[in-house]
């Protein structure tokens, strides 16, 4: 999945990598100042470390998505493991938050066949991105949301970040392309 079709001016805003004890919270606040729902893609072992963040996500009423236990390159792995990295995050955010996945990222966007069956076997729809401002890289505020309000469209379902790394660039960007995207006619949906 590259794209939602839920109507005109629909979106869907996708935050990766976490859960972080900084960043998590701080976009909580912001998606909750909008009202705008969104989908956390966590990665099973941040989860197991930060429950208390994992199920303040679940309690607001936004979507987690599957993003393995450790955020490997999965076509690099032994089916087997690759296997297990998946399931060993679901089983941690089942555990943690009460919620089975329904969705999956595949980290760095790299899908294989064992992957993709494993999504269909478990019945999680494979989801990736058709905006990415590489937040991770930390290019700068205005990069960020220039790449967002650029490529956004009807559909577009927007990546970015909240665990890896420093993510106060993205929070600040976020704090200024959510309300420009809302004044634009945008609304978001969870997955």
């Amino acid at each position: 999945m590259y794209y939602i079709d839920d109507g005109p001016g629909t979106i869907a805003l996708t935050i990766d990598d976490g859960p972080s004890p900084v960043y998590t919270p701080q976009i909580l606040r912001l998606l909750a100042k909008y009202h705008v729902t969104a989908s956390f893609s966590m990665i099973g072992i941040s989860v197991d470390e930060y429950q208390p963040i994992a199920r303040d996500v679940a309690a607001a009423g936004h979507v987690i998505m599957n993003h393995t236990w450790q955020h490997l390159d999965l076509p690099a792995l032994r089916a087997a493991a690759a296997l297990s990295q998946m399931d060993r995050a679901t089983e941690a955010i089942h555990r943690v938050t009460g919620r089975v996945p329904a969705y999956f990222r595949a980290p760095y966007g790299a899908w294989s066949g064992t992957v993709l069956q494993h999504c269909e076997k478990t019945g999680m729809t494979p989801v990736d991105w058709s905006v990415d401002p590489r937040d991770w890289a930390r290019p700068g505020v205005s990069r960020i949301i220039n790449n967002i309000l650029s490529n956004t469209r009807t559909g577009s379902i927007i990546l970015e970040h909240d665990g890896g790394g420093d993510r106060s660039q993205t929070v600040a960007a976020l704090s200024l392309v959510i309300p420009r995207l809302l004044d634009a006619g945008y609304h978001f949906r969870a997955l």
